[in-house]
């Protein structure tokens, strides 16, 4: 193949792994009684911690007002709670709950694809792994970009 055919082939790839991934998420988020937005301002407030609603609604690029209601939602089935800012009593924290029981019912829904990621990745070496770690995390990246470049209304990415 060459670089352009490539570069192509890259490109669907990532797309059908895209639509993959993203159905894989509606269904755990159905799974917990969410929807996949619900579900990822989950995913966003396990990777930050406890964040304001403005925060979130920020990393998500959802409105303060839909924030709400995804926390309201994800504190109903038992994913967040309220709390208030130590260093401000005025500002509401959206906190993450750690309990082993949630905790435990999150494992066994990613149980199955936990495995799947250790048999796929049991094909390749430290080195190949290293090379896919350094792939994934500069897509990843870009990708943030892109969301920002989208949001922004701008036309054309910079620098490329």
């Amino acid at each position: 193949m060459s670089h352009a055919e490539l570069l192509e082939a890259l490109a669907w790839a990532g797309r059908r792994l895209s639509t993959a991934t993203v159905l894989l998420h509606s269904a755990i988020a159905e799974h917990f009684g969410l929807n996949a937005t619900d579900w990822k301002c989950h995913e966003l407030l396990t990777q930050t911690g406890p964040i304001t609603a403005g925060e979130m609604a920020e990393l998500s690029g959802l409105t303060t007002g839909a924030i709400t209601g995804v926390v309201d939602r994800l504190e109903q089935a038992g994913f967040v709670r309220r709390g208030r800012d130590p260093n401000d009593r005025r500002r509401v924290i959206i906190l993450p709950i750690l309990e082993q029981e949630l905790e435990i019912r999150i494992e066994q829904v990613f149980q199955g694809l936990t495995q799947g990621v250790a048999e796929v990745a049991a094909k390749y070496s430290d080195e190949e792994l290293a090379f896919i770690l350094e792939y994934i995390t500069d897509s990843t990246q870009m990708l943030r970009e892109e969301v920002v470049r989208l949001r922004k209304g701008t036309a054309e990415p910079e620098g490329r």
